[in-house]
């Protein structure tokens, strides 16, 4: 299992980003959450197989149709997932 944390930059907010996410994470079997932030980035934490989350990492340079996404970082983490994947 592995972990990382994405904060992804854009036209990403209002745009169903969150939810798609939601939907390509579990369809991945992939734990974790997808949030917007107060400065308009939407922050995802995913847990999982690594070849899941590198699949997750790809979509997330897309989104979905309405988004733009301009900037991907991506960092490990550390801290403990809950079960299922969630928005927040």
């Amino acid at each position: 299992m592995a972990a990382a944390r994405f904060l992804i930059e854009g036209k990403v907010q209002g745009v169903f980003f969150r939810a798609s996410t939601r939907e390509q994470a579990r369809r991945l079997e992939l734990a974790g959450i997808a949030r917007n932030l107060p400065d308009g980035r939407v922050e995802v934490i995913a847990d999982g197989e690594p070849d899941a989350i590198e699949t997750l990492a790809g979509w997330l340079r897309h989104g979905p149709p309405q988004a733009r996404v301009d900037r991907v970082e991506r960092q490990a983490w550390t801290q403990p997932v809950p079960p299922g994947f969630g928005i927040g």
